[in-house]
């Protein structure tokens, strides 16, 4: 299956529909069609059949779609079908919570480095991999060819510690910390602010209130 360079949009989209086939799966449901992956995830059955379409034909017309070889086309599609390895830079609470969640949660990725650098939590265990001293990153990056890395630590660290993960060959980053990161055009990065995210429910509150007021 040739590999095409999709809007971010669909990408966005795709872990969603997994994660249902994964559940389907588990429950022995062998065929979902459009209209039920419709209800179970808020977007439109035609949204749906473009974005898988987009990919090429995985349903068929009047049936559905196979949910074990959907599954497995999309896990092919997001390059989830190997062995995928990712590290958390920063252990705080944040970075320990996400990274707990990823090695108990996630069957697709596994977590194969945690790293700080205070004394406080280097040697600590979670789920049973040892949080590092951020030295050992490189080492960790390069013997497992990491690719995709979490980076959950104060702004003004950042841009070294992503720097560092560029020159050992991470190609993308799903970033936490509420800086903007330069990296080169090949590199990837995924900005989460969880104030932005916060603050900007605050409109929805504002917005039922004045409706109730009209």
């Amino acid at each position: 299956m040739p590999r095409r360079n999709a809007p971010f949009s669909i990408i966005r989209r795709l872990p969603i529909y997994l994660r249902i086939l994964d559940n389907l799966i588990k429950k022995d449901v062998d065929i979902i069609s459009s209209r039920t992956l419709s209800s179970r995830t808020g977007f439109t059955a035609e949204q749906i059949r473009k974005d898988l379409a987009y990919f090429g034909a995985f349903g068929t017309r009047g049936t559905g779609y196979n949910t074990v070889y959907l599954r497995d086309k999309l896990l092919k599609i997001i390059g989830l079908d190997k062995t995928n390895h990712t590290v958390v830079i920063g252990s705080g609470h944040l970075g320990t919570a996400f990274g707990r969640y990823i090695l108990m949660k996630n069957p697709y990725i596994r977590v194969v480095g945690m790293f700080d650098v205070s004394n406080e939590v280097i040697g600590k265990k979670v789920e049973g991999l040892t949080i590092e001293h951020i030295d050992r990153l490189p080492a960790v990056v390069e013997e497992y060819k990491v690719k995709v890395a979490i980076l959950t630590i104060p702004s003004a660290k950042a841009q070294p510690i992503v720097n560092q993960l560029v020159n050992s060959g991470v190609t993308a980053i799903l970033n936490f910390a509420p800086t903007k990161l330069n990296v080169p055009e090949h590199v990837h990065v995924h900005n989460i602010d969880l104030t932005i995210e916060l603050q900007s429910l605050f409109y929805y509150t504002v917005f039922e209130e004045e409706k109730d007021l009209i």
